[in-house]
């Protein structure tokens, strides 16, 4: 194995992590940098590595369908450690892959600390790293302290893009109503460590959906300060109140739409849904899907008690609302991630301009594997090469914005005649990630287990 120099990331959280392990598997020495206890963030509750702030689902797990799923299947190949503790820690959800969010930290945590290739030291990297720092990853995610963005700015000579990302409430399974209430999954799915009854289902009927929209229009929000003002949302991660205001119906053919789902009660399917997902192992916390908030926690807990099975709910956390920031990869870094203006400087995870945990995650593995030597850039027809030539190729800089890994990134896949009454855009999906699988296989330079 080859001798590296220490290389230097900078940041705990998804991405950083998982640069570290990769970087340390690979026989580099690591020195990782984690501001929390020292400094804090607007979001983050612990100082535990690889938090996870908003969500607890690492989304879809199906690889032959879903382009989120399909990374997963490759960063199980590549060795991930942040997909090792999310499996290990997994909780009922449906088809997606949702974790104890403890659990999964405290697993990223132990496996860190107990390589021996890899140091962890707690303090903040105010500004640029320093010069004899010559192989740096810098991971600082969307919360990326101001020191350091604005040293990058100056670096650069670019105006960091920003978006608000909103953090949805989780309560207390206990204080649920299921005398209301129903678990049961869209469709009766089963996924990973479920039954078909993975979600607890709050229904409404038209005439409380429309008192529930009319209160999140009236009820009051966060204030932002001046320098907020301008700052976009990410449509992935919009506030619900937001999206009422875009229309009265949009609710339900968003977060709370009713398909697939039939009250137990009435035997009909409601007017709309409210769907909370198992947030820890031991069933005892449910976070409400898709309820991103800027509402104030008084409003909150006013107005989600209006939700029937919810009109005693006691909330182990109310929603929130956080500045992130993501720098113009397409303009500023090269196909290795590495800083056009400053090349021993690597960006890795959501400040890349990657949208959501797990793609985070693969830039950070990407990252890391890149920094020891051992890895060229993956082909364009893996999830992961996809979403790497989109934040350093493929972006449009002059309207680059957030973007989840979909299969609208990959190289086009002519496929033949299907027979009669097949589904022509699935085939086309399947036979993607039947290539991707075998070009990362090809990448690795192994032949790993099925999917």
């Amino acid at each position: 194995m080859a001798e590296f120099k220490h290389i230097h990331i900078v940041g705990g959280g998804l991405a950083g992590s998982e640069a570290a392990w990769q970087a340390a598997e690979a026989g580099a020495h690591v020195i990782l940098h984690e501001m929390r206890p020292v400094r804090g963030t607007e979001a983050h509750l612990t100082d535990s590595l690889a938090e996870l702030v908003c969500s607890n689902s690492f989304r879809s797990d199906d690889w032959e369908n879903n382009a989120v799923g399909l990374l997963h299947a490759e960063m199980r190949r590549c060795g991930s450690v942040i997909m090792r503790a999310a499996d290990a820690n997994q909780v009922p959800a449906g088809g997606a892959l949702a974790v104890d969010r403890h659990g999964f930290s405290a697993a990223v945590q132990a496996a860190i600390e107990g390589h021996p290739n890899i140091q962890i030291q707690r303090e903040e990297v105010a500004g640029l790293p320093p010069e004899d720092w010559d192989n740096v990853v810098i991971a600082t995610g969307p919360l990326t302290s101001p020191a350091l963005a604005e040293a990058v700015r100056g670096l650069t000579g670019e105006e960091s893009l920003s978006f608000f990302d909103a953090i949805a409430p989780i309560a207390h399974r206990e204080s649920i109503d299921f005398s209301v209430a129903w678990f049961q999954s869209r469709y009766d799915k089963v996924g990973p460590g479920g039954d078909g009854a993975d979600y607890v289902n709050c229904p409404m009927n038209e005439a409380e959906y429309n008192a529930f929209i009319d209160a999140l229009l009236a009820g009051e929000k966060t204030d932002f300060k001046e320098w907020e003002k301008s700052t976009p949302y990410f449509e992935g991660c919009l506030p619900i109140e937001v999206m009422a205001e875009r229309g009265r119906e949009t609710l339900r053919f968003g977060p709370m739409k009713p398909v697939g789902l039939r009250d137990p009660r009435t035997g009909t399917r409601p007017h709309a849904v409210v769907q909370l997902r198992q947030d820890n192992a031991l069933g005892t916390l449910f976070n409400m899907v898709g309820f991103q908030t800027k509402l104030k926690h008084g409003a909150q807990t006013a107005i989600f008690r209006m939700i029937p099975g919810l009109q005693n709910a006691q909330f182990a956390r109310l929603g929130g609302l956080h500045r992130n920031t993501f720098i113009n990869s397409p303009r500023l870094l090269n196909p290795d991630l590495t800083l056009k203006a400053m090349p021993r400087l690597r960006f890795a995870g959501q400040v890349t301009g990657v949208e959501g945990y797990v793609e985070s995650a693969a830039i950070g593995l990407l990252a890391g594997r890149f920094a020891s030597g051992t890895a060229v850039p993956p082909p364009r027809e893996t999830a992961l090469g996809a979403l790497l030539n989109h934040i350093t190729l493929g972006g449009d800089a002059k309207t680059f914005q957030p973007m989840n890994v979909n299969f609208g990134l990959f190289p086009d896949l002519e496929i033949g005649k299907l027979p009669k009454g097949q589904d022509r855009g699935k085939a086309r999906k399947q036979a993607m990630a039947r290539r991707a699988i075998a070009a990362i296989e090809g990448w690795l330079g192994v032949r790993s287990e099925a999917a």
